[in-house]
């Protein structure tokens, strides 16, 4: 037996033939750093980056905690996205499977406030949420968290530079002084270190080094002009014609400016920031995630926490503002054992932060400068997909298969036609080939899903 096989563990039979199921087999570096100390009730402190694990770790840590029968709230898990919370969530419930009758609830803004009131009434084990939302629910006491054992702050160092310092310490007061505390982390600014220090007894410190980006991702430095980003953008897209594409930019103003270009150019592209509406924010993701859309221009805390399976490319449009923000940005591309993709624009006022990369990873080189364009001819990829919006979710008993269903009985489309089903509280998208698309809308508009009629509408 491995000593990263999750049998060496103190999990119950169960739970170890859930893993078993997922088909987790050996711990990741942070799950085998920081789960025996979880399970043995001590404080953990965990830097590691998005995509370590980290999850499945303080997910196990506070599960074998749980007492099914008491359906106060036990564990309290505070994330600074909806869209990392929901992932959060998930992925506790399929952990959770082999344990009877866990209930999570997720508590984030986006949602009206009056369906999560209900939900509390019926009581929950775990709830995972956003601190504005979660300190909403506490003022109107609408929540309770006396009898909670185990509170997880997961990618702290974003909540804190989201402006969630007061909502936090207002939520973490109202938890009692013996609780277990998980905080993982990116990064460890000195906020951190004094956040730590207010709220943690003897915490165990977790430090898992990154997996050496060099050898997963191709990176290349391109030297341009700051007026002449937006066409070596174009440029880069055009030659290269990859299947999904991030490109980061440092302020909104930015992110707009180059999605409005690329756009009217007839990119498949979408803009993620902090002025979007959080319903706007999430319809974008999802058509990001189900090949709706191809690119996607974003700000870092925008995209933080984005569950992105396969990503063919990263464009720095601007550079970031410190080597830690840059690895995480280029640390998208290139998983699952596929090479990624790293492409970062430097201009002349760029000359110190490049320095510092270096610093960091000697074998960069120095930047190129960009070819002459050939791509003169070539026009820009159409997504494959479409999104259609289901005015129905969980809320309505609606499932995947229902919808499947209904799109394929009688042959109305087949099965490869249809894309991501993504069924959520009250809404349910389902991505769909374009040249299908309006086929699939009139079939759901006039037929019935699990005997009710639903509104649905093109994205």
């Amino acid at each position: 037996m491995s000593v990263t096989d999750f049998a060496n563990l103190p999990l119950s039979s169960e739970q170890l033939a859930t893993l078993k199921t997922l088909q987790y087999n050996q711990m990741t570096p942070v799950q085998a750093q920081s789960l025996p100390a979880m399970l043995a009730g001590d404080d953990v402190i965990a830097q590691a980056q998005t995509g370590s694990g980290k999850t499945a770790a303080f997910a196990l840590g506070l599960l074998a905690r749980l007492n099914p029968a008491d359906f106060h709230v036990q564990s309290l898990v505070l994330c600074p996205t909806r869209e990392l919370a929901e992932q959060v969530a998930d992925e506790i419930r399929r952990l959770a499977r082999s344990q009877a009758n866990i209930k999570v609830l997720t508590l984030c803004g986006g949602v009206p406030s009056r369906i999560q009131t209900q939900s509390l009434q019926h009581g929950a084990h775990v709830i995972v949420g956003t601190p504005g939302r979660i300190l909403d629910h506490l003022t109107q006491q609408r929540v309770h968290f006396s009898r909670l054992q185990t509170l997880v702050l997961d990618e702290a160092d974003r909540m804190l530079d989201m402006g969630f310092q007061a909502e936090l310490d207002q939520i973490i007061a109202a938890t009692p002084a013996t609780r277990q505390t998980l905080l993982f982390s990116a990064t460890f600014p000195s906020q951190i270190a004094s956040l730590t220090e207010r709220l943690m007894r003897s915490p165990k410190h977790v430090v898992v080094e990154e997996n050496p980006i060099e050898n997963s991702i191709e990176q290349v430095f391109y030297e341009v002009s700051s007026d002449s980003r937006e066409d070596a953008v174009i440029q880069l897209l055009l030659e290269r014609q990859p299947d999904n594409a991030i490109l980061f930019c440092n302020t909104k103003r930015e992110t707009h400016a180059l999605f409005t270009v690329l756009h009217n150019v007839g990119f498949s592209v979408q803009a993620l920031h902090g002025d979007l509406e959080q319903r706007d924010r999430e319809q974008t993701l999802l058509q990001f995630n189900n090949k709706s859309v191809r690119i996607l221009v974003a700000t870092d805390v925008a995209a933080r926490g984005l569950d992105i399976k396969a990503l063919d490319m990263v464009i720095n449009v601007s550079m970031a503002h410190d080597t830690d923000t840059h690895i995480h940005r280029v640390g998208r591309t290139g998983r699952a054992g596929e090479v990624g993709l790293a492409i970062t624009l430097v201009t002349p006022a760029d000359e110190y932060k490049f320095r510092l990369l270096q610093d960091t990873m000697p074998t960069l080189g120095q930047p190129q400068q960009l070819p002459e364009s050939a791509a003169q001819q070539v026009r820009p990829l159409h997504a494959e997909m479409t999104t259609i919006h289901i005015m129905g979710g969980k809320k309505d008993k609606l499932r995947p298969g229902d919808i499947v269903g209904a799109l394929t009985r009688n042959n109305v489309l087949d099965f490869d036609s249809v894309g991501k089903i993504s069924i959520q509280s009250i809404n349910s998208y389902v991505a769909i080939k374009k040249d299908k698309a309006k086929l699939a809308l009139s079939c759901l508009n006039n037929d019935k899903l699990k005997g009710r009629r639903f509104k649905a509408r093109l994205l």
